[in-house]
């Protein structure tokens, strides 16, 4: 079934933003070491891949989107989604005066409120590009995209795209689906799992170049040595379980071969749409003499 954004007024249509108490401004003590591995894989019934990612080592900036329309070329959106967030995360670092798109957060940094201005500035190009084209009319795209800062993560969703944090072998999804069943799991109205074999699964409420305005899902969070970010599309979470995740990161030390086992662990599961992951790993560094004799300045 392809993925379909559905708009309404109605209480559905409602999901106020993540909120998490704000961040310490200190100045962060040394960049972190990472690892990252990424794959894209069109599944094993789709003919086209309608996902999209980017990675950008020299920003530590991760963007996943996956497309939908179909016929509407879904894969035209994701691309310019995806490429839409870089370009503007490269020109806000270059000139940190350029307008931002929608309004600041003041109790979010510098790059979390870059990150969701990419976002909607995004929203705004594929819309436009879908109101000025009949051949794009339709199409739209989830977006999911973290932006490493020192030991900070800046996250931006919109859809049901996923991103994870493993650490110490607890898996925690950081974003929530944007999804007609999710919502209705939130409300009561269905278990997880009804939720997990409802044909409804595909239908969106929130998506970008569905609305003119986007609510955009944002987050800070600190990160340690050993934790492990996974973005990924649906594609990945609704073929295997969080417990599969979890596990097939915990038991593989190579970034790139953990990443390529989990595409071909949903392949394995049917694939039954298109299967995208990006993997970040914050590689534990060895212990320096400070940290032995200050052992407190890394907690």
């Amino acid at each position: 079934m392809s993925k379909v954004c559905i708009r309404s007024a109605s209480r559905l249509a409602v999901c106020e933003p993540n909120r998490q108490k704000r961040l310490s401004k200190l100045p962060l003590r040394e960049p972190v070491l990472t690892e990252i591995g990424a794959r894209t894989d069109v599944g094993c019934v789709r003919e086209l891949n309608e996902d999209n990612f980017r990675v950008v080592p020299e920003l530590s900036l991760l963007v996943l989107s996956d497309g939908m329309g179909g016929a509407a070329h879904g894969e035209v959106a994701s691309q310019m989604a995806v490429d839409t967030v870089v370009e503007h995360c490269q020109k806000g670092m270059e000139d940190r005066s350029l307008s931002f798109e929608g309004e600041q957060r003041t109790d979010l940094s510098y790059k979390t409120n870059r990150l969701a201005s990419a976002v909607r500035l995004a929203n705004r190009v594929i819309r436009e590009a879908a109101s000025n084209d009949p051949e794009f009319r339709g199409m739209g795209a989830t977006i999911v995209a973290v932006w490493l800062d020192g030991d900070k993560l800046s996250l931006a969703h919109v859809g049901d795209s996923r991103a994870y944090r493993l650490r110490a072998g607890t898996l925690e999804v950081l974003t929530r689906d944007h999804s007609l069943v999710a919502e209705q799991v939130r409300l009561g109205l269905l278990t997880q799992e009804q939720a997990d074999v409802s044909e409804y699964q595909t239908i969106l409420i929130r998506a970008l170049g569905a609305t003119e305005v986007v609510e955009v899902d944002v987050d800070e969070h600190l990160l340690l040595h050993g934790d492990s970010v996974l973005l990924c599309s649906d594609g990945l979470s609704r073929m295997i379980s969080d417990d599969v995740i979890a596990g097939t990161i915990v038991n593989s030390d190579q970034v790139q071969g953990t990443t390529d086992r989990l595409i071909d662990l949903a392949r394995e599961a049917g694939g039954l749409d298109n299967i995208t992951a990006i993997l970040l790993r914050i590689k534990a560094r060895p212990q320096s003499l400070l940290d032995r004799i200050f052992p407190q300045r890394n907690r």
